[in-house]
């Protein structure tokens, strides 16, 4: 059973991948973002990783995810997208409500249907902070200065002033 949902929910975190990549808006890419990190994290519950999941939903589903928001309401939008934005968002809801469902049905149907009995191997926050601060370090700062150097592109490819040729 834990193989199965964390097959579903690989797939569903694709699926949801990928319409985050494809979105013209920025909030509803961030939105589809949330999904995929969401159906990450069931992932790693169900392949007996429950503090990487817990870890995934805090930093990234949680932290992260809301500075990239804040990063995108930073930024200058006109009147004309607005009034597009309305006009695409009037039949835009079946689409995330089915996913919303898609990610949902497995906790329920697995917790109260099924009755299947997994146990997951636990794994204390020592032995992530081991990895974490030990082999796989540098690979961690490296994906901070990503961030940040997403961050900034996106800070500076936003700004108000760059039509006008001025420089800050």
């Amino acid at each position: 059973m834990s193989l199965l949902l964390a097959l579903y929910a690989g797939a569903f975190a694709l699926v949801s991948a990928g319409l985050a990549v494809t979105r013209p808006n920025a909030v509803h890419a961030l939105l589809y973002l949330v999904v995929t990190l969401l159906a990450l994290a069931v992932c790693f519950f169900a392949l007996g990783a429950a503090f990487a999941a817990v870890l995934l939903i805090m930093i990234y589903a949680g932290a992260i995810v809301v500075l990239f928001v804040f990063l995108v309401m930073t930024l200058p939008t006109s009147p004309e997208a607005s009034a597009r934005e309305k006009l695409a968002l009037r039949g835009a809801w079946p689409l995330p409500l089915l996913m919303s469902v898609l990610v949902v049905a497995p906790f329920v149907f697995g917790q109260f249907g099924l009755g299947a009995n997994t146990v997951a191997a636990p794994v204390s926050a020592q032995q992530v902070g081991k990895l974490l601060f030990g082999p796989w370090a540098v690979a961690i700062e490296l994906a901070s200065l990503l961030l940040l150097a997403g961050l900034i592109g996106v800070r500076h490819i936003g700004r108000s002033d760059r039509t006008s040729g001025k420089r800050p």
